[in-house]
């Protein structure tokens, strides 16, 4: 069981904030479940799917799967976009997995069934506390598997899996390590990973950018812990990454994904909530847009231009899930709708 981790920050408010929020039940639980069955355990975990899944629909082309941020509360996303997204979405399935803690469980009365992770847990993929030791990204296994079914979604040719901050950084490992994609890949079902503002990126090296723009390794001795998870491939990793690890090929597999680096331009507060202050957090840079550059940039680097990964930038939106998926760019994530520019 993992204990609670607070993400060290200059404004003690903003902890004493996170304290509270780990004690405070989210307002609303998702409509519907799914169950999750793994070799360690079952569990259910709430969803809410913009159609019926249990039936055929020959005309779905697109899934999108919208992963909330560390509050879990902005699970409204999906409606919000396809509303801006228009005719765009009209065949699109969106569905909406949230992940909940003890506190959840508790304020809300929910069954014993109901999986609960730690307040940081869910997001870096680590195993539910209750009733299954059951990795959250097996949760997007199950979904993927679902939309594998030809027999329900005979005509889907792509699935996004998008996320925004701590949903950002769940997206981006789990296209790292994540197994559902292969399934997908024998159903000819395409998937794209937009990770939108997070605080921290996976690397798989030591080297980090520094102010000249070039890449030097960082001396761990100065850094402990910055290629620990997840933030690299060291340390106390979730037991759903299969072991032994192998850098070189996770790597490999990762740049020849489909993945968008989606950043607000205006998500440069260096004193902002959940940033992280301390080395392994700053040598990724001052804010959430640097680290997004460093990132974009290390990637660029270590496939020397060869990857499908893309940077899109969204101009004056700051930390704001809502802004960055209606934005033209992040539209043009989620649905290729056009009028995006693509950064070098």
């Amino acid at each position: 069981m993992f204990g609670i981790f607070i993400f060290l920050t200059a404004n003690p408010d903003a902890v004493a904030a996170e304290l509270d929020l780990v004690k405070t039940s989210v307002p609303v639980v998702l409509d519907s479940r799914l169950t999750i069955q793994t070799s360690t355990g079952k569990g259910e975990v709430p969803v809410h799917v913009s159609r019926d899944w249990t039936t055929r629909q020959s005309d779905v082309t697109r899934a999108i799967i919208i992963v909330h941020g560390w509050p879990r509360r902005d699970v409204g996303a999906d409606e919000y976009v396809s509303k801006h997204a228009g005719k765009a979405a009209l065949n699109t399935i969106f569905i909406t997995p949230q992940f909940l803690i003890e506190a959840d469980v508790t304020g809300h009365q929910l069954p014993a069934e109901t999986l609960r992770w730690d307040f940081h847990g869910w997001k870096q993929g680590y195993d539910a506390q209750a009733p299954a030791p059951i990795s959250s990204f097996d949760v997007i296994d199950r979904i993927f598997q679902r939309l594998a079914d030809r027999n329900k979604f005979p005509n889907l040719k792509i699935i996004v899996l998008a996320g925004h901050s701590a949903g950002g950084q769940f997206v981006q490992r789990y296209a790292v390590v994540g197994h559902g994609a292969y399934a997908l890949s024998a159903a000819d079902i395409h998937v794209r990973y937009v990770v939108a503002n997070p605080a921290t990126y996976l690397y798989f090296s030591d080297k980090r950018m520094q102010a000249d723009g070039s890449f030097a390794s960082v001396d761990a001795k100065n850094c402990p812990g910055f290629r620990n998870w997840n933030m690299g491939l060291l340390g106390k990793l979730p037991d759903y990454v299969a072991q032994p690890v192998s850098g070189d090929r996770l790597e490999k597999s990762y740049l020849a994904r489909d993945v968008v680096y989606l950043l607000g331009t205006a998500d440069n507060d260096p004193n902002a909530d959940a940033l992280g202050m301390s080395c392994p957090y700053e040598i990724q840079g001052a804010t959430r847009y640097a680290r997004g550059l460093a990132y974009a940039k290390y990637i660029n680097f270590s496939s020397q231009g060869h990857s499908n990964h893309r940077l899109m930038e969204v101009p004056n939106v700051a930390h704001h899930a809502y802004a960055m998926y209606s934005s033209t760019c992040g539209l043009a994530a989620l649905f290729d709708t056009p009028g995006c520019k693509i950064k070098e």
